[in-house]
């Protein structure tokens, strides 16, 4: 006698293949849906920074001395690095809106002195009479100049200079300003200078340790930083409150002298400084999400599987597919839920709406309150389990590895006692 087409295991087995490799398509689908909200939300970061001021890096100041070896008007450039540099400041974040989004910028208030030796212009085996001491100039490196707020004075030594925008060589740093400050020729001694800096920006705030000793004290009421670039703060505080952070960098932790000719070293390789990162990255705590789809699939209809055979409650195709529809949709509810709440509320709603839809409908196609509320266990427990690994971002591998490891346990001893042989028939 033939086994009817709805009963046969080996046609069940290959329809429930064919739907899971059918309900990755709307996975992937979801996962570009998630690229394009990220891509979204960056370009209404880069939409206020642009008007408000980007990312901003520091360098200098520079003090520049053009040189003129040969009778022809062709100048080459001598760039002398202070000799101490101290950078304190403090850095006034605020959260802007662009629609569903959230940016964050800033206002920096710094002060930048220091003092400048020639000692070193004797390493650079160069024809000093050949240098234009009174052309020689300062240059402050600054990424944006549209944040700038007030007008830059130098005070140097006893006297004062004014700032212009742009730079005169590109040799170190692109976008910037100077002060021209004639020197007289082999000046002895130190020089010290001094300035204010008023600059707006996003995001992030850089510097590059100009300075044989360059020592950077920041202070911000913004309470969840990331210290990043080439050099982790000496000291740092973080509290509600805010955070302070101190670097205390030396020439030697750097791969470029004090004084240099031309363009041959590249100091932004050396950047340091603190990112104002908001606290959660939704888009990608989504992603990881998303990452386990063929997880709940596979165990769902796993169990959907093993109640029929169990049971001798045969299901159609079709309900597998509404069910694993269900969750797949899941992850599309989480991502717009998350947009508007925070990660954790929206995963959880659009888990508890998931569950009670599967329990539901499970209820209905299957005639057994009990059956329905262990599918639902089932699926409360998957969840957990997915959101524990979120949470955990440093461990997530190790747990997300015994987990996957317990439960293949768990199914290898629910299923000890099927004869498959048996079913087959």
């Amino acid at each position: 006698m033939n086994t009817p087409l709805s009963q046969n295991i080996y046609f069940k087995i290959g329809v429930i293949l064919v739907l899971i490799l059918l309900l990755l398509i709307p996975k992937i689908m979801i996962e570009q849906l998630i690229v394009e909200r990220e891509l979204t939300q960056t370009a209404a970061i880069s939409e206020v920074s642009s008007k408000w001021g980007q990312e901003q890096t520091i360098t200098g100041p520079i003090l520049t001395i053009p040189y003129q070896p040969y009778a022809s008007n062709a100048k080459e450039y001598v760039h002398i690095l202070p000799e101490n540099l101290d950078i304190s400041g403090s850095i006034n974040p605020e959260a802007r809106h662009r629609g569903i989004y959230e940016i964050v910028v800033y206002d920096s208030k710094l002060s930048i002195k220091g003092n400048y030796t020639f000692q070193d212009l004797s390493t650079l085996n160069i024809d000093q009479s050949k240098l234009l001491w009174k052309e020689a100039f300062v240059s402050l490196g600054i990424s944006d100049l549209k944040g700038i707020e007030k007008q830059v004075d130098l005070k140097w030594n006893d006297s004062t200079h004014y700032f212009n925008s742009g730079v005169v060589t590109n040799d170190i740093i692109g976008n910037g300003i100077t002060a021209f400050i004639p020197l007289a020729p082999y000046p002895s001694g130190k020089i010290n200078f001094d300035l204010n800096l008023q600059l707006k920006g996003s995001q992030f705030l850089h510097f590059i340790p100009m300075g044989k000793v360059t020592n950077t004290n920041i202070a911000s009421t913004w309470n969840n930083p990331s210290f990043n670039g080439q050099f982790l703060p000496d000291s740092s505080n973080i509290s509600g409150n805010g955070f302070d952070a101190n670097w205390n960098i030396l020439h030697l932790n750097r791969n470029y002298p004090q004084a240099w000719l031309g363009s041959q070293y590249q100091v932004h390789e050396s950047a340091f400084g603190v990112d104002l990162i908001l606290p959660v990255d939704n888009y990608q705590k989504t992603t990881r999400s998303i990452k386990y789809a063929i997880l709940f699939l596979v165990m769902t209809f796993m169990v959907f599987f093993f109640i029929e055979i169990f049971n001798k409650r045969f299901l159609h195709p079709i309900q597998y597919l509404l069910v694993g529809l269900a969750l797949i949709i899941f992850y599309t509810l989480q991502l717009s839920l998350s947009e508007y709440l925070n990660f954790n509320s929206a995963f959880l709603i659009a888990a508890g709406a998931t569950i009670a839809l599967v329990a539901g409908y499970s209820r209905a196609i299957l005639k057994s309150a009990m059956l329905a509320f262990m599918l639902s266990g089932i699926l409360a427990v998957l969840y957990g389990f997915i959101f524990v690994i979120i949470q955990m971002q440093d461990y997530s591998l190790l747990i997300g590895s015994i987990g996957i490891f317990l439960i293949l346990g768990i199914v290898m001893y629910a299923s000890r006692k099927i004869d498959w042989f048996e079913i087959g028939k």
